[in-house]
């Protein structure tokens, strides 16, 4: 029993962060990873409603570090970090003619 630590001596790892930073840091994560970060997923991602998830945005655009993007289909914005936008709309293209090849190849062994 002595060699165990004692609960009082947990301290948190990390701080809370608001909302704001939660999103802001997501779509980072996302950018530094070749995606783009849909707005339409933010609203339930964080558990937050519709009308403060586009706050949120509106936020994060007017502070420069954000550029938004429109999807060529949907229509719907994404968000992705300020300077990134062409290299992770090319890295999209090189993902769907990726997974076209491999439907392809599939459909070809059949």
């Amino acid at each position: 029993m002595s060699d165990r630590k004692q609960f009082k001596n947990f301290k948190k790892r990390e701080p809370n962060l608001t909302t704001e930073q939660k999103v802001e840091q997501f779509i980072i994560r996302n950018s530094k990873n070749g995606f783009f970060t849909k707005v339409s997923t933010i609203s339930y991602k964080f558990d937050v409603s519709e009308d403060m998830a586009w706050s949120i945005v509106g936020e994060l655009l007017s502070s420069g570090l954000f550029d938004s993007v429109h999807d060529e289909y949907s229509g719907e914005m994404k968000l992705c970090e300020s300077g990134k936008e062409y290299v992770i709309k090319d890295l999209e293209i090189k993902r769907k003619r990726g997974k076209n090849k491999f439907k392809s190849k599939r459909h070809l062994k059949k």
